[in-house]
């Protein structure tokens, strides 16, 4: 009998992945910038013809075709000392001003996010940090950002602070709340396993229980991103003196109700574009969640 030493097959044809995935992915921004549209036309129709059918006065609730026709004379009333120039054009004192606010959004998430996952890692871990601080931290969560603002004024003054602070007050406490409690629902059995193969405490936690609650952390962090933006606009009304906030109070305080839809539309494509870009950051470091786990794609 002769020993077969070598089996000639057919080969195969496999399709690339990468080009599938990336029309994969070009089809379903497609879908989702196609959906955004339609959201965004039929709000916009419904306000049109309601403005048409008379129901909602001018003066009071102008459509977006009144107040979005004259962008220099809305861009006017945004402040251009926070971008160091006294004349910009329109285009530039506008994306000055939302600039000077994500900053400041930016920062206070940053530093409150930190500041969080410190704190609740150590509350986690000492029994003695979870019974000096815990408490504390579980009587001043309740408390709403906006009564901090006095406090914020007395502290850090006229300027970029308080909004900062407040935006860390807002997140801070919820955060660390949170932390502690996705580390408490960290499964035993990983950190069991992690024992067993002869792992310390500091790998334990960098290698185990940090990449468990990541996800969590992220999603927690998005949502408490809408409550900081709300949170700085009204720090900017009242404590900074710049920014979309003081844009807003203008046009309160003069009743102009163009401005007012104007600055509501400025601040919500901004908040918008802030989350995709956040989504965006959530997806790159949660590459190992599929779609729907952990973030939106």
């Amino acid at each position: 009998m002769t020993a077969i030493t070598h089996i000639d097959l057919p080969a195969q044809r496999t399709a690339p992945a990468a080009p599938r995935r990336s029309r994969g992915r070009y089809r379903r921004l497609g879908a989702a910038a196609a959906w955004w549209v339609a959201s965004v036309a039929l709000f916009a129709g419904i306000w049109e013809l309601a403005w048409l059918m008379g129901w909602a006065p001018e003066l009071l609730l102008p459509p977006p075709h009144i107040f979005l026709q004259d962008f220099s004379s809305q861009a006017q009333f945004f402040d251009t000392a926070t971008i160091g120039a006294e004349q910009a054009t329109p285009v530039v004192a506008v994306a000055g001003t939302v600039l000077a606010t994500v900053l400041r959004v930016l920062a206070g998430l940053a530093l409150g996010f930190l500041a969080s996952l410190i704190t609740g890692v150590l509350i986690s871990q000492f029994l003695m940090v979870r019974g000096l601080v815990l408490p504390t931290i579980t009587l001043l969560a309740p408390i709403s950002p906006i009564a901090w603002l006095p406090v914020s004024i007395f502290l850090f003054g006229i300027g970029d602070g308080p909004a900062i602070f407040m935006v860390f007050i807002g997140v801070y406490f919820v955060m660390t709340l949170a932390t502690i409690g996705l580390i408490n629902d960290v499964p035993t059995t990983y950190i069991d396993v992690a024992r067993t193969m002869g792992a310390s405490r500091r790998q334990i936690l960098f290698q185990v229980i940090l990449p468990s609650i990541l996800p969590g952390l992220l999603q927690s962090l998005r949502l408490n991103l809408f409550a900081a933006w709300m949170v700085v606009l009204l720090a900017e009304a009242v404590g900074v003196g710049s920014g979309l906030g003081q844009v807003v109070m203008l046009a309160r305080n003069t009743f102009n109700s163009s401005l007012v839809f104007f600055s509501m539309t400025v601040i919500g494509i901004a908040g918008y574009l802030l989350d995709i870009a956040f989504r965006q950051m959530q997806n790159r470091l949660l590459w190992w969640q599929p779609v729907g786990k952990g973030a939106l794609r």
